[in-house]
């Protein structure tokens, strides 16, 4: 049996027809010489269309009914945009189920319950390095500054619309060395699960913007664990942080194309060799940017 065959549809960049028929995904590496497209198909659930998949971790672009006047998912408010476009996603540990409700202008409702599709997580285990890289009361003091310019960040409002580019670019092509979900022990001491993708590549490879967006925070200083960090935010609640950057090449407010450059490739921060640390949120669900760009391209 090829490598293809043996790899899941959700891992090759397969957009499968019925949430309930996707696999869960294992957590090993990504073979570079996997490249496949996600297909234009959408999917259809009901009075609802998706291009993407329900599944953890994942993102779609969905069509709601014609004369939608307000839609929620799980009792949540989602913007509808004139053409009824809109953007929903689900965290890594979602359960099961999530219910889309569109109410119509006549005060009718047509409601879908979605089946997420569940996967499997990768766990790896850092016997030399401690959960912390700096002493715990230093740590303690200057963690909290950090997150709060995270957090007021991510509450920008913007006009960007890079949401409706997916599939995104790959900000920098490589060798993927730590995938999406995947938890780490440090010395027997559970961490939080890998927020996004690491693409291991040297310093100073540049970094592209994977879709249109807002730069909404440019760190003035490196943070203990992100390093020089970017964000930038694509509209409809979803943004990107690019992590150990060796530097920053794009300013708070601009307006970046996808495509252009907006930094470098470093190792600041917790970093134990240089790489880029992608991540993508929407709201407060992270999202695996293998199921928004799709398999990585394939490289020399």
């Amino acid at each position: 049996m090829g490598l293809a065959a043996r790899l899941p549809a959700a891992i090759l960049g397969f957009t499968l027809l019925g949430s309930a028929q996707l696999p869960a995904v294992p957590g090993a590496p990504v073979p570079e010489a996997i490249a496949a497209p996600i297909p234009a198909a959408p999917n259809v659930a009901g009075p609802f269309t998706f291009q993407g998949q329900l599944i953890q971790g994942g993102a779609v672009i969905g069509t709601a009914p014609r004369g939608t006047s307000l839609l929620t998912l799980d009792g949540e408010s989602v913007p509808v945009t004139s053409d009824r476009r809109f953007l929903i996603a689900f965290d890594r540990d979602h359960g099961p189920s999530a219910t889309l409700v569109a109410t119509l202008g006549d005060g009718t409702q047509q409601r879908q319950l979605l089946a997420i599709a569940p996967r499997a997580w990768d766990i790896s285990r850092l016997n030399t390095l401690p959960k912390y890289p700096v002493p715990r009361p230093e740590f303690d003091r200057v963690r909290p500054g950090e997150l709060a310019q995270i957090n007021a960040a991510r509450k920008m409002q913007t006009d960007a619309a890079g949401w409706r580019q997916m599939p995104f670019f790959w900000p920098v092509v490589g060798r993927i060395s730590t995938l999406f979900g995947s938890q780490r022990i440090y010395r027997g001491e559970p961490g939080s699960y890998h927020s996004g993708i690491d693409i291991a590549r040297p310093t100073g490879t540049t970094v592209l913007a994977p879709a249109d967006g807002v730069v909404i925070l440019v760190a003035p200083r490196p943070f203990t664990l992100e390093g020089n960090l970017l964000m930038v935010d694509h509209g409809a609640g979803l943004n990107s942080a690019f992590m150990h950057l060796s530097r920053i090449d794009v300013r708070v407010g601009e307006h970046v194309r996808r495509g252009q450059p907006i930094g470098a490739v470093g190792m600041t921060g917790r970093a134990t060799g240089p790489h880029l640390h992608w991540s993508l949120k929407w709201r407060d669900a992270r999202i695996d940017p293998l199921l928004v760009a799709g398999a990585m391209p394939v490289t020399d």
